[in-house]
């Protein structure tokens, strides 16, 4: 063997022992401890968790006010519909009376025939108004029955629709209902799994952020100097909304033991004589909308950019409000949550800049 070959030989035995050669053993780094989350951060998950509950809950008020509006449209178009019916009833009734008589006559002489050889010329007029009477009667019940059967048709078709529409509704509030009941597992189960230290230092790290909130935003000037009065009907709203205080809220719920938050503004406002929408979403959408320092007493207070909270304003920068699954209606700083901005129920505002949605 020439020598290169037998160098090339030995350094390839010595790469392949090199390869083959066991490794030293290394121990597998061990995972990190969890780290746990601080209030901050505890607080940021529980906030968000709430706000994603109190979507679905409005998303589910706003389908239950249109099942409502559906199932009044139902019963309206079947009163309707039964009435167009008995109406058809009726004219089919009269229309065969009418054939009754026809196929009676029809082996008599014509009662024209009878005009033309009638020998008293005021008699052949008075049978001419007669027979012309009985033409237009005909006539008419001719067209009485085309008229009720078309309506009756047409009313059926609109009826079948309604309560098509209807159904649908009523699944997509099932859904709905099923998103919320989702929501509020997820906050009861983060709450479960909160010592009760950590839930003080949560309620007490909340506190101090809505009390910063607050002091920020009335040294800002953005409420105003001016207290304002209320309307009477502003006065009823709030002296509904005081009476409330105390009760649990209940997602959903438009009283008189629960409620959520645009359950309490909407039936304050109704129960003063100036009904207005049942959601927060709409309660933005159609009111008149104001800004913060003109508030006053009875105006409502929309919170977040999806407009998915409300209160109603009582003066000196407090809230009634209903403000989440396992709390009670009660007075809070007008900055508990993030504003959006205030409408008036009673009107005298600004128009709203979007169209409802």
């Amino acid at each position: 063997m020439s020598g290169r070959l037998l160098r090339l030989v030995c350094t390839a035995a010595v790469a392949v022992g090199t390869v083959l050669a066991p490794l030293p053993a290394v121990a597998a780094p061990e995972p990190p401890e969890p780290r746990e989350r601080t209030v901050a951060e505890l607080l940021t998950d529980l906030q968000r968790l709430y706000q994603e509950a109190e979507e679905a809950t409005e998303t589910y008020n706003a389908t239950e006010e249109k099942l409502k509006e559906k199932r009044a449209e139902v019963t309206r178009l079947d009163t309707a519909l039964s009435r167009a019916r008995l109406s058809l009833q009726d004219s089919r009734g009269a229309a065969g009376r009418l054939a009754r008589q026809q196929y009676q006559s029809v082996t008599d002489i014509s009662p024209y025939v009878r005009l033309l050889l009638a020998r008293d010329p005021q008699h052949a007029l008075e049978q001419g108004h007669v027979i012309g009477q009985l033409a237009r009667e005909r006539a008419k019940t001719v067209g009485r029955l085309t008229g009720t059967e078309h309506r009756a048709d047409a009313l059926a078709r609109v009826a079948r629709k309604a309560l098509d529409d209807q159904l649908t509704l009523a699944a997509r509030q099932k859904k709905d209902r099923d998103d919320v009941r989702a929501k509020l597992a997820d906050v009861e189960e983060l709450l479960a799994s909160l010592t009760a230290e950590q839930l003080a230092r949560l309620a007490e790290f909340e506190e101090k952020g809505v009390a910063k909130a607050q002091e920020e935003l009335t040294t800002s000037g953005a409420l105003g100097d001016v207290e304002r009065e209320p309307t009477r009907e502003g006065e009823k709203a709030l002296e509904y909304a005081r009476r409330q205080l105390g009760k649990p809220y209940e997602w959903g719920a438009e009283g008189p033991r629960t409620y959520d938050c645009s359950g309490l503004t909407s039936e304050a406002w109704t129960r003063a004589g100036t009904p207005i929408p049942r959601t927060s979403q709409e309660q933005w959408a159609r009111l008149p909308r104001i800004e913060l320092k003109d508030l006053r007493p009875g105006d409502l207070v929309i919170y977040f950019p999806e407009a998915t909270h409300v209160a109603m304003y009582v003066g000196r920068g407090q809230v009634i409000e209903a403000p989440r699954t396992g709390e009670k209606v009660k007075v809070s700083p007008i900055a508990s949550h993030p504003i959006l901005g205030a409408v008036r129920p009673d009107g005298d505002g600004q128009a709203p800049a979007t169209e409802a949605r």
